[in-house]
């Protein structure tokens, strides 16, 4: 499946490049797309077409930071941004002063 004009196959696992943002704090315990509740806390993220339960490892090209995370929603719906990560992901990234980052996503399952 591809993804996009950005996606592109590697080994077999899909990979996109773009920019990350993270959910508001008000988004925290609302229903997600999947009908999971959102929670800051876990290692979860929105993406606009990966199939629900995909591990997805995001990395930071910038830093080599990389967080691994499970699609449960769905977005984000901005132009250019290709995930939406928990408030936890973000803070493993260390985006959460900066909102938005530069990153690879790979799916690997």
């Amino acid at each position: 499946m591809i993804l996009g004009t950005q996606a592109v196959m590697a080994h077999e696992a899909e990979t996109q490049k773009g920019i990350a943002s993270f959910y508001h704090d008000k988004f925290h315990g609302r229903t997600t797309a999947s009908g999971e509740p959102f929670d800051q806390n876990q290692l979860t993220a929105a993406h606009p077409e990966l199939p629900f339960g995909t591990e997805v490892v995001v990395t930071r090209p910038d830093t080599g930071h990389e967080v691994t995370v499970v699609i449960n929603d769905r977005g984000p719906f901005v132009k250019g941004r290709i995930i939406d990560l928990s408030k936890r992901a973000a803070r493993e990234l260390g985006i959460l002063n900066r909102g938005l980052a530069p990153v690879i996503i790979t799916a690997i399952n």
